[in-house]
């Protein structure tokens, strides 16, 4: 899958090498060529000088065919502006950016654009938005084999109540992440697109539980 960058900073640099290794298309957009330095000698990806949110400089990085863009320069008006644009103008969906400020950050998400505050802010943040990682755990408790899971849900689950998940798999909803901020989900509750899934489950399931919420309802089997 190919991915856009824009700001070739420590984060963007870092995402850059991280979805490469993994196998994925990189194009990585700095309007400072100078910033190329922090990639490796063997880094496959496209660098592009320009700016981030102009149409010429997206086109060239290859956005009509991106799966996912990150905006991750040192500037929020920067990256706001170039993840609507990328949304808006490309219809690239798959989008997050960085935002200093966590109050703009909290805003941003209200309009459907997923931020990630500096203060908080971890490579592995913007990788889990853009592509799927396993299960992290967010509260473990080994004496009642019980963890809290921050998962990934399938598009195939999108419309879908949270009665139908906990019905099929041996789980609990624990909690959802909409738009910034926290819901208690209901049983009649339909996951919507950029929910955050927090799920309550043992490690011996996780394995299965991932699968099905990757691969839909269909994939559950007796």
């Amino acid at each position: 899958m190919h991915y856009v960058i824009m700001g070739c900073g420590r984060v963007g640099a870092t995402l850059a090498i991280e979805l490469s290794e993994r196998g994925h298309s990189v194009s990585i957009i700095d309007q400072d060529s100078e910033a190329f330095s922090r990639l490796p000698d063997d880094f496959s990806g496209q660098q592009v000088t320009g700016v981030g949110f102009d149409r010429e400089a997206l086109e060239e990085a290859g956005i009509a065919e991106a799966e996912g863009f990150a905006a991750v320069s040192s500037g929020d008006n920067s990256n706001i502006i170039a993840a609507r644009v990328v949304r808006e103008t490309f219809g690239v969906s798959n989008v997050v950016a960085r935002i200093y400020d966590p109050e703009r950050a909290a805003i941003y998400e209200r309009f459907g654009v997923p931020t990630v505050p500096t203060v908080s802010w971890t490579t592995d943040q913007v990788m889990r938005r853009l592509i799927p990682l396993p299960a992290q755990v967010e509260l473990r408790n080994s004496t009642a084999d019980l963890s809290v899971y921050h998962v990934q849900v399938g598009e195939s689950w999108l419309g879908r109540s949270i009665g139908e998940l906990e019905d099929l798999l041996p789980l609990r909803v624990a909690f959802l992440v909409r738009g910034g901020e926290g819901v208690l989900p209901r049983y009649d509750t339909v996951i919507q697109q950029g929910d955050e899934v927090r799920v309550a489950a043992s490690p011996t399931h996780i394995r299965r539980i991932e699968a099905v919420l990757a691969d839909g309802p269909s994939e559950v089997t007796e």
